[in-house]
């Protein structure tokens, strides 16, 4: 290469570093998106098609068929805009803004080579309906199970395992269409909207940021409101939502933190740091409490030299009482608390040349607890840098696995490996689902961001089956310098941070999926080696920073809902929509399936047939949490809404949460 060559290759790496590092700083850190906010397509909605498909099955089983990607739909507009506030009520917050551009006008496939597909069949279908397919054998068996549920949904995923799944049945069926608004609350806050919604003794719980919320379940007026202080140059970023124990609400802060306060006042307990926000370390997950205990990890990962960690923490003094490292600790790494040993060497599984550092397994979503066994599920996050596996070679344990620990001591008891030497940020991003099947059988049900739903057997770890959900297209394909490869799912998912939901009665699971696709073109080695540190590390090549994690190709964008026997690993139905879909599913005894997508679409459908009973179109996009709860003696179905993300080409609105009810009473 010519010095002249080499000057200009220089001076473009620094240009994209130079536009990372603006964007970060003006809070383009989003759940580490780093992308474009577009103008959303507009679609009618809520139509549907049901139609049978005897093949699907098996080939959905095999995932080995070749098909076609669905034709693309019309291109979205882009849009400039700005949004921003800051809040003064709590004394010197600063400021918490939204700024976004105008994304490329291309959004299909970039040039280039492109690996052979190896893809599941997707549904061709027209814009803005949904569709419903039959599996081969749809055959459901419903029985009897002993249903007790005291109304409230104390949990992230509304049980230490993570069930998801509600006893109550007033709501059902034969009157799902007869569900109203029957109340809402306006943050009046723009941003991410990805939290859990938690409801304990008739108040829901949520957050945004650097706010946490308290309000009346039954009528969704304000009970009390703390906003933390913060830095102005803090990301601002996702937030999963809090966790409730012994009578306080716990949770994790961009800036690193974890706070505590009073559920009933609001009134700040105490707080711990656990991570270093200098070096874009923070805390976004959702909590979990258990046994007077908090377990919460560092996210982060994504950038030079950062090694995600889980705590557990005394839930009454903020002490903590154990450290995990997800990846090997080294000699100068920090510490923040009494450091067990995580059974591995400094390089045991990284073959990391020495200016490399270990870096990756951050935790990001939400945590699963057996509270017989006493055991913590931490989904472990990937490697970095993130697409240049060669700089990493090895398993690169524990990022891209399922790992568990003794809660009460943080000690290393397994690891169930999912995406090891991960190369497509594909993470474990989605806590487990532990459940005893129809057939007697105790099962971690487990949906990351591959586009598989995976069951294993919860005491031995045997993979029972590997099922794929989503459109799966290229996921072998080696990523190469100079050469444009389309990948599906792509660097959004697959599932994301809700996790599946289960309904004992007709032993379905159920999971919501993104059918996104990325393009990626690998940066040269030296480049990465050079990276600076405190911008995200993810070795792709970019001239746009919008498309420093790849380019998605929004014009084919879907998503699903699928139905899977958990004893079989066979779907007995699947729904594709035309958004894909972040927010949680709910199973109810009603024999209901209820979520949302970012179009912000809000559907029921049938659990046993996948017919959709009800639809209503949300005010902004849906990636938070979705529950059920008993208040006042009616049931009650709450939902985060109004997301509004780097990541997503979403209409612009302000995060909001809807409560619903018969006639809305």
């Amino acid at each position: 290469m010519s010095s002249k060559m080499k000057f200009w290759v220089g001076a473009g790496a620094l240009a994209a570093a130079a536009g990372i590092y603006v964007l970060v700083n003006f809070n383009w850190i989003s759940a580490y998106f780093m992308l474009p906010l577009r103008g959303i397509e507009k679609h009618a909605e809520g139509t549907i098609q049901t139609e049978t498909n005897e093949a699907a099955n098996k080939q959905a089983t095999t995932g080995t068929k070749t098909a076609s990607p669905p034709a693309a739909g019309a291109k979205p507009a882009t849009q400039t805009q700005a949004a921003s506030e800051s809040r003064s009520d709590n004394g010197g917050e600063g400021s918490q803004g939204i700024w976004w551009g105008t994304g490329p006008k291309d959004r299909g496939v970039a040039t280039g080579e492109v690996a052979p597909k190896n893809s599941i069949s997707a549904q061709d279908m027209p814009a803005g309906e949904m569709r419903t397919e039959q599996g081969a054998d749809a055959t459901v068996q419903r029985q009897a199970v002993t249903l007790t549920d005291d109304g409230d949904w104390p949990h992230f995923n509304k049980t230490l395992r993570s069930e998801r799944f509600s006893g109550l049945k007033q709501i059902n069926k034969e009157n799902i269409s007869q569900l109203k608004v029957h109340c809402t609350y306006e943050t009046g806050k723009y941003g991410s909207f990805t939290t859990g919604i938690i409801n304990v003794n008739n108040t829901l719980y949520f957050t945004t940021t650097f706010e946490t919320f308290a309000i009346d379940a039954d009528t969704c007026k304000e009970k009390w409101r703390v906003s933390e202080d913060y830095m102005p140059s803090t990301p601002q970023g996702a937030q999963r939502g809090p966790a409730y124990g012994d009578g306080r609400i716990y949770r994790g802060l961009t800036d690193a933190r974890v706070v505590a306060y009073d559920a009933e006042t609001g009134k700040r307990l105490w707080e711990q740091t656990i991570g270093n926000p200098d070096t874009i370390e923070s805390v976004v997950a959702a909590p979990v409490a258990w046994n007077g205990m908090i377990f919460i990890g560092t996210a982060g990962g994504d950038f030079r030299g950062n090694k995600g960690r889980m705590y557990g923490i005394d839930g009454a003094t903020g002490k903590i009482i154990w450290e995990f490292f997800m990846v090997p600790k080294g000699p100068n790494d920090k510490s923040y608390g009494p450091t067990v040993h995580n059974a591995l060497g400094e390089n045991e599984t990284w073959g990391n040349p020495p200016d490399v550092p270990i870096s990756g397994g951050g935790t990001w979503t939400a945590y699963t607890i057996d509270p017989e066994k006493g055991l913590l599920y931490i989904p472990g996050g990937n490697p970095a840098p993130d697409f240049v596996k060669s700089l990493r070679p090895g398993e690169n344990r524990y990022t891209g696995s399922l790992v568990v620990l003794d809660a009460k001591t943080g000690s290393y008891k397994a690891h169930i490996p999912i995406s090891p030497n991960d190369y497509h940020d594909w993470d474990v991003s989605g806590p487990p689902s532990l459940v005893r099947s129809k057939a007697g059988r105790d099962l971690i049900l487990l949906a990351p961001k591959d586009g598989h739903l995976y069951g294993f057997d919860e005491s031995t770890h045997e993979k029972l089956y590997k099922q794929p959900v989503t459109k799966i297209e290229n996921a072998d394909a080696p990523l190469e310098v100079g050469k444009s490869v389309y990948f599906c799912p792509g660097i959004s998912g697959g599932a994301e941070w809700n996790g599946p939901s289960y309904n004992p009665e007709n032993n379905l699971v159920y999971i919501g999926e993104m059918e996104w696709c990325t393009t990626a073109n690998l940066m040269e080695e030296g480049t990465v080696r050079k990276w600076p540190e405190k911008l995200p590390w993810f070795g792709t090549r970019f001239i746009n920073p919008y498309n420093a994690l790849g380019k998605l190709d929004t014009a084919n964008w879907a998503g699903w809902v699928y139905a899977v026997d958990a004893d079989s690993g066979q779907w007995k139905w699947r729904v594709k929509t035309n958004y894909p879909i972040w927010a949680a599913t709910l199973a109810t005894a009603g024999g209901l399936v209820f979520f949302g997508d970012v179009g912000g679409n809000f559907y029921a459908l049938d659990a046993d047939t996948g017919a959709n009973l009800f639809h209503k179109k949300m005010d902004g996009a849906m990636g938070g949490g979705i529950i059920t709860y008993t208040s006042n003696g009616k049931q009650r179905i709450a939902l985060a809404a109004g997301l509004t993300q780097i990541v997503l080409p979403t209409e612009v609105a302000k995060n909001n949460i809807v409560v619903m009810s018969i006639d809305g009473e």
